[in-house]
């Protein structure tokens, strides 16, 4: 039984949807989540931050690092994450066997948050019932993962044609109005499924 998750994150926006959507996922478990300033900086310090928890990590605790794609290589970038870990000497989830007990899961989000909340445009029609709930049906927006020109740019956009944010979108105040309203199991963004299957596999249910 995992008594605590912590979780890192790179920004924010990250760490507001995560403190509403957590207590959904882990109705049994503690969780703390630590924030970086920005992608740049958590990938400069995580090496530290991990090695810090080898010295002391409990055996029932288990870490996620959550990191946005962007425009990276999603596989150069999760092969760097897997060697700050292999080098803090703990153990990966896709280094143990299927159902084994690991310490570090680690999750890439392709290619940003807002792509979690495209898969989900149930959550964001709660949060904004003025956005068409026509969108997940146009070709652009068929599948969150793979939105083109970006996806924060795209949900400013799609929020400002409804009369939202007419000033800019608030990244955070999108988060945490969506979040509360999120549904797991119907979520269409893959990387929020392989997220969720992650968490479920660390508190072994």
């Amino acid at each position: 039984m995992l008594e605590k998750l912590i979780v890192l994150v790179e920004e924010e926006s990250a760490e507001a949807a995560l403190f509403t959507l957590l207590p959904k996922l882990l109705p049994e478990s503690q969780f703390q989540i630590i924030r970086f300033q920005g992608k740049q900086n958590m990938l400069r310090n995580l090496p530290t931050r991990l090695r810090g928890f080898a010295s002391w990590l409990p055996e029932n605790w288990s870490i996620l690092v959550l990191i946005d794609r962007d425009n990276d290589d999603c596989m150069k970038l999760k092969r760097r994450l897997e060697v700050m870990v292999q080098d803090a000497r703990l153990s990966t989830k896709s280094s143990v066997q299927a159902g084994a007990r690991f310490q570090v899961a680690l999750r890439i989000v392709v290619e940003e948050l807002e792509s979690w909340f495209f898969g989900d445009w149930e959550a964001v029609r709660a949060g904004y019932p003025r956005v068409s709930a026509t969108i997940p049906n146009k070709e652009r927006f068929r599948i969150p993962d793979e939105i083109s020109g970006g996806t924060w740019e795209a949900m400013e956009q799609i929020l400002q044609s409804a009369g939202y944010y007419k000033s800019g979108l608030s990244k955070i105040e999108l988060a945490r109005t969506v979040a509360q309203h999120m549904d797991p199991a119907r979520n269409k963004s893959y990387s929020f499924k392989i997220f969720h299957e992650a968490i479920i596999a660390a508190a072994g249910v």
